[in-house]
């Protein structure tokens, strides 16, 4: 059977290659359909009234040459799963590794990915985050382009190796989070408007046209895309892009509307299934039980931790890093989750945000030292190596690891990786792929930046410069800071206090004018020095050394000698 949802057409006819046109029936509500049987490869689209133009499926698994050409059938249960064994991963106690596969590799496709699995396993990875996936126009892309939300980017290897990449995580005991977009469409391919209304013209969000949430079947469309994900890919979650772009004014948001589904899917799947929101409003409604009123997703990112960690380490306090410049800023979010929980925002020039219920579990907050976004929207698409000493990398790392929440590290970051990952595009449209190119260029030339420091994201060399070179692990700075990610995840695993879900087992302090630091958690506590120059803290004399990222660290009787920039893990009793 073939259908397809187009309330603004009175016909529509089914094409396939060589075969000619089949008109498919009207069924209500919009919708159209035929019974045709179609083969895993089969190319086809839909003639919509009487226009000229053939176009893809909207809810297309497949797009092998691209998203304004013919969609190819996909079965998705022909792949022969090899996972049975595979019972899931829960995300608290889990520490998330997120990845572009187009630059995870020089090849550049999930296949390829495969070959460094074993990697991240060695690493103590618990799951794998991939940005989007899903079909863009052009060859290479972040992947928020995306257009047809169903289909995986050919270049990547399409359904079929997506499939394989799933299979092969979970025999290695590696769950998957797949990066969705559902608060947009990209600029270029978008051709679901013409089958019916997924987007409000009249509203938009930073990116464009809002998708129209008061429309039943969009909203189906999206939920039954996140099903897809997990039910025929096997993927153990979701993470939920901009979230605060969904303007949903229904009595039951569109977010517990996915959240049920997902659950629902999960008993019946016998697996733990995550998903997981970006917001900026610093509102943990996002993840609250729903029988408290939230809409009970698992999780959320906290960009404030990333924010005081950053600005501790490499003393940046321009632009929305402003309000975190003192070290206290860093023991706020550590303690309470969030930094602007009510506070003013200079950034914002408003209030901002809300108190977490400390009864909420810590592991709910996914937080993180480096991401694409942190990085990659930065002018240069520097990451910390690139700015920071080794001491500051080290301090860096142990606060990631360590932080009372669900720690993400983002690709290349357990080596201190020198390359960049910069912003890029393939826009085939010269006067898209202009406009894109000279309104960052524009962007931060008014932020002072020199107009050829800026990278052109339409540049061929923007994108390969942003591939990892996985050779640099072997040595020097990068093969120390790999050994130190490697131990101070096995120090996560192996410790309980430092998975503790509790607010309350959490405690912190800075000293201000010595740029010291400590958390407590539980028995457990890291001290770090942001400082040039080295400084003493208090200790109990009871303290054991479980992890130092300098050798000059020593305790002696009731006081730790900590060198300049570095951090250090004790036990107390």
């Amino acid at each position: 059977m073939i259908e397809v949802w187009a309330p603004r057409r009175e016909r529509v006819q089914l094409h396939r290659p060589g075969l000619g046109l089949v008109a498919l029936e009207p069924r209500g509500g919009g919708w159209f359909a035929a019974s045709v049987a179609l083969n895993d490869g089969d190319e086809y689209g839909f003639v919509l009234d009487d226009a000229p133009a053939v176009l893809p499926d909207p809810r297309s698994r497949r797009q092998p040459r691209g998203v304004h050409d013919l969609s190819a059938w996909f079965d998705p249960e022909a792949h022969d799963w090899q996972d049975s064994a595979w019972t899931g991963r829960q995300l608290a106690g889990s520490v998330i590794y997120e990845l572009h596969i187009g630059t995870f590799t020089s090849d550049g496709t999930l296949d390829s990915a495969i070959e460094r699995l074993d990697h991240l396993v060695e690493l103590g990875i618990g799951f794998v985050e991939l940005l989007p996936v899903n079909a863009f126009n052009g060859t290479h892309n972040w992947g928020y382009d995306g257009v047809l939300w169903y289909a995986v980017h050919e270049g990547y290897g399409g359904p079929a190796a997506y499939q394989r990449f799933v299979d092969a995580c979970h025999r290695r005991g590696l769950g998957v989070i797949q990066d969705v977009v559902h608060n947009h469409l990209g600029p270029s391919g978008n051709h679901l408007p013409e089958f019916g209304p997924y987007l409000r013209a009249a509203e938009r969000n930073t990116w464009g046209s809002s998708i129209d949430l008061d429309e039943p079947e969009v909203r189906r469309y999206i939920v039954e895309n996140a099903l897809m994900w997990m039910r025929d890919h096997h993927v153990d979650g979701l993470r939920l892009d901009a979230v605060h772009a969904l303007k949903d004014s229904s009595a039951r948001h569109i977010l517990q509307e996915l959240a049920e589904a997902t659950d629902a899917l999960s008993a019946h799947v016998g697996r733990p299934l995550t998903l997981i929101a970006e917001s900026d409003l610093n509102d943990a409604t996002l993840i609250a039980a729903r029988e408290a009123g939230g809409y009970g997703l698992k999780a959320q990112w906290s960009d404030d931790y990333h924010h005081a960690l950053h600005v501790a380490v490499s003393g940046e306090t321009t632009g929305y890093y402003a309000d975190f410049e003192p070290l206290s800023a860093l023991v706020k979010v550590a303690t309470r989750g969030f930094f602007h929980d009510g506070s003013w925002s200079s950034f914002r020039r408003r209030s901002h945000g809300h108190p977490i219920d400390p009864r909420i579990p810590t592991s709910r907050l996914v937080t993180f030292g480096q991401d694409h976004d942190q990085i990659g929207n930065r002018a240069a698409g520097d990451r910390l190596s690139q700015s920071l000493d080794e001491g500051g990398l080290a301090i860096a790392a142990v606060l990631t690891v360590l932080s009372p929440f669900t720690p993400m590290l983002f690709m290349g970051e357990e080596w201190a990786a020198a390359t960049p990952w910069q912003f890029f595009t393939s826009h085939p449209e010269p006067e898209l792929g202009r406009a894109t190119a000279e309104g960052r260029i524009a962007e931060f030339a008014a932020m002072g930046w020199d107009r050829s420091a800026v990278p052109d994201p339409q540049d061929p060399e923007t994108f390969a410069r942003s591939k990892l070179n996985w050779d640099e692990r072997e040595a020097g700075v990068h093969a120390r800071m790999l050994a130190l990610y490697r131990a101070l995840i096995a120090l996560r695993r192996g410790i309980p206090d430092l998975t503790d879900p509790a607010f309350g087992s959490i405690s912190a302090e800075a000293d201000e004018a010595g740029r010291l630091f400590r958390l407590r958690r539980g028995a457990t506590q890291v001290l770090a020095n942001f400082s040039t120059e080295a400084s003493r803290m208090p200790v109990p004399t009871s303290a054991a050394v479980l992890l130092a990222t300098h050798g000059g660290f020593t305790i002696d009787g009731e006081d730790a000698a900590l060198p300049a920039r570095s951090a250090a893990v004790i036990r107390v009793g």
